[in-house]
């Protein structure tokens, strides 16, 4: 079995049976996030479904099989999809055909994800990411989890004894368990908290009898592709204005999410298979997805918070949950089910991972021995902290700049790479390397030694 002293990275040695239920705990853990998207912007659940999955599997080819990352839906551009919706209703559309206009500028926005990987392959990772040093890093990772803890408790609220069972189930086997029963607490936690939601009368079963068991995912009427049998280009110019721009916050979330998976498994991905490449797998699971009415994709926090939990790193776990979200997509009847899964289940479980992102932060600026004494790495890390929550629960969730919304992510990424561009650094840093020695590390290069 490949192992270390912090993680499983080959989970097949540890038996067919085990592997079959790690995936489905992951299957699990993006679920609630990734069907909640379509829930609110009004784009299928199963093409949702089917569209994470094989953005997943693409991802995973184009990055060389090593970055145990699942794409699901992005939040993102849930701003985009609704200023294009509501433009092209107030000139008669219906909703489906101004979602389809919405697709096509996700579909554009996604193009600037090679363009940034074309950089990144042309000048080399060390020259872009000298932008992003563990000060910057660091602090977005912990505000990635932070802005997203407020939706785990607002689904908390719903019921507060199911969610706490799910959290109590979640830490009770994950730190007494034994054998399987300690690498599968996610799993074990949702389905505990919804049976007990079962058994109290929460939740309503009507519709699950009446959904098919067996349907097609995609609609070619609610794509983007549809759109082209009688195209308004007027509409589809403006799709692409409003919603490209999104694309420069994603990219930055990504390079974000990349430094939480890295940090979390101990091996440098933006190195190997390189930041180029994991940009490319993103950007063209975007890119189908859109063409075929389903949301944006991004990496998922959520997923990285369970190799966090449960140690298990190997990314073919990742690609089998993949391969079930492609199954179940053409099943109707568990997408139902999956449905009718209280919210305060997804919220107690939901609360845990996304504590997990922020945990991980903290470890990357321990392990990296970022100099909190020197003045400018606590004005860095202290501006992205609370420009990216106060601006998450201080406004609508967005801050409008012209006729672009940025988002709190967005918005400290800019001003924390921007200020440790122009901050002196006088006394430098020392970073420490996960062998345990020392380097003299200057604010705006990033060297961040992994043990491979």
């Amino acid at each position: 079995m490949t192992t270390d002293n912090q993680g499983i990275y080959d989970a097949r040695e540890l038996g067919k049976p085990k592997f079959v239920v790690l995936g489905i705990q992951h299957l699990f853990a993006m679920f609630g996030a990734t069907i909640l998207v379509p829930l609110i912007t009004g784009l299928d659940v199963s093409a949702t479904l089917l569209f994470a999955g094989i953005g997943t599997l693409i991802f995973h080819f184009v990055s060389q099989l090593k970055v145990p990352a699942f794409l699901g839906s992005s939040f993102a551009f849930l701003g985009g999809y609704a200023s294009v919706k509501q433009l092209c209703v107030a000139q008669g559309l219906t909703d489906e055909v101004a979602l389809n206009y919405a697709c096509i500028g996700v579909a554009a926005a996604s193009l600037l994800y090679f363009v940034m990987a074309f950089l990144l392959k042309m000048f080399g990772t060390e020259k872009v990411m000298r932008f992003f040093p563990p000060v910057v890093t660091g602090p977005m990772v912990i505000a990635i989890g932070l802005t997203l803890s407020g939706s785990a408790i607002s689904n908390c609220q719903q019921n507060w004894l199911l969610a706490i069972t799910a959290i109590a189930i979640v830490i009770s086997t994950s730190i007494w368990g034994k054998g399987i029963i300690k690498i599968v607490p996610i799993l074990l936690g949702v389905l505990g908290s919804y049976a007990l939601a079962a058994a109290m009368g929460e939740v309503d079963f009507t519709k699950l009898s009446e959904a098919a068991w067996i349907g097609l995912p995609i609609d070619m009427d609610r794509t983007a592709i549809s759109v082209f049998k009688d195209p308004n280009f007027d509409l589809i110019l403006t799709s692409i204005i409003a919603i490209f721009p999104i694309a420069f916050a994603t990219i930055m979330e990504h390079i974000g999410d990349m430094c939480a998976i890295q940090s979390t498994v101990g091996k440098n991905f933006i190195k190997d298979p390189g930041l180029h490449r994991t940009l490319c797998g993103d950007g063209l699971a975007t890119f189908l997805a859109s063409l075929f009415g389903a949301p944006a994709n991004t990496t998922y926090g959520e997923n990285t918070g369970v190799l966090n939990l449960t140690k298990v790193f190997d990314p073919a776990v990742i690609r089998l949950a993949a391969c079930f979200a492609i199954l179940l997509s053409f099943c109707p009847k568990f997408a139902c089910l999956i449905g009718l899964m209280p919210a305060a289940t997804i919220g107690g479980v939901s609360l845990i991972l996304y504590g997990m992102i922020s945990a991980v932060g903290v470890r990357n600026l321990v392990e990296t021995s970022v100099d909190f004494s020197s003045s400018r790495n606590v004005f860095v890390a202290a501006l992205i902290m609370v420009v990216s929550i106060g601006v998450q629960y201080g406004t609508d969730g967005g801050v409008q700049i012209g006729s672009v919304s940025f988002s709190g992510l967005a918005l400290a990424a800019l001003v924390g790479i921007f200020l440790n561009a122009i901050l002196p650094d006088q006394l430098g840093m020392k970073v420490k390397s996960f062998n345990g020695k020392e380097k003299k590390h200057k604010a705006d290069v990033m060297q961040i030694s992994h043990k491979e």
